[in-house]
């Protein structure tokens, strides 16, 4: 994948990485990575993916920007108050990096909609608020083989996992948390959230997806980062292939 003379200059600071380099900037113009979700956790990812210079991005949400999301969204500002976030989302992209192609959706994903948004998807980036739209997006990026970055923050903590299922030694989202069960949910309304915190998870997840398009240092896939900003801590830990996990049964190849 070629690079102008503007996006020479403009990615300089990678393109002289060792680890990453001219091809690793190449990787990143060709690819196309799906965002589901432009909140909290998107909204610096977004930011970091665009300016990183992922070729195309595919924004995912159905909701409109309010006045409590602005301690922690930071790509939206006043102005855009009331404004579908993916609209707004798609704005700041175009303003950060003129070269990503953004295409936004307005949508709540389903079960009809889902492979139809994430087609084309080199990586999926999961920064959504409930269970019920993380298995669908998990088991419709499994079934496709697309690495899966999912991303979850609450008060003061967060988690982060890199997932490809479908490989033989490696987790994938249900061997995780297991299958449907009914779960007690709870929102950042209910609960609260420190800004910052959304903001070091969704950075962390932006830099993940970019590891998942051009690779470089270890391969995270089947590990769980654990991070406490309550006592300033991270852990990581390795996450179990489930034998019994039927989203990796059913793409296992027969013997």
């Amino acid at each position: 994948m070629t690079l102008s003379d503007d996006e020479l200059a403009r990615y300089a600071r990678h393109i002289v990485l060792k680890e990453f380099g001219g091809r690793g900037q190449g990787r990143l113009k060709a690819a196309t990575v799906a965002t589901v979700g432009a909140g909290g956790i998107g909204s610096p990812a977004i930011q970091y993916l665009g300016a990183a210079g992922i070729g195309r991005l595919i924004l995912i949400d159905d909701d409109r920007v309010e006045p409590s999301n602005l301690q922690r969204q930071t790509i939206f500002t006043t102005a855009d108050t009331g404004i579908a976030k993916v609209e707004a989302a798609a704005a700041a992209v175009r303003r950060i990096n003129p070269h990503v192609t953004v295409d936004a959706h307005r949508v709540r994903i389903d079960a009809e909609n889902v492979a139809a948004l994430l087609d084309g998807a080199d990586v999926v980036l999961d920064g959504c608020d409930n269970f019920a739209t993380r298995f669908l997006v998990a088991d419709a990026a499994h079934a496709r083989q697309i690495p899966l970055v999912s991303a979850a923050v609450g008060q003061f903590e967060g988690q982060l996992a890199t997932y490809r299922g479908w490989e033989p030694d490696k987790p994938c989202y249900r061997c995780f948390v297991g299958e449907d069960p009914a779960r007690a949910e709870t929102s950042c309304a209910e609960d609260g959230v420190l800004g910052p915190v959304t903001g070091v998870l969704g950075s962390l997840a932006a830099l993940e997806v970019l590891r998942a398009v051009a690779p470089f240092g270890d391969d995270p896939a089947g590990k769980l980062l654990l991070v406490d900003l309550l006592a300033l801590r991270f852990r990581t830990i390795r996450l179990p292939k489930d034998p019994g996990c039927r989203a990796c049964n059913a793409s296992a190849p027969p013997e």
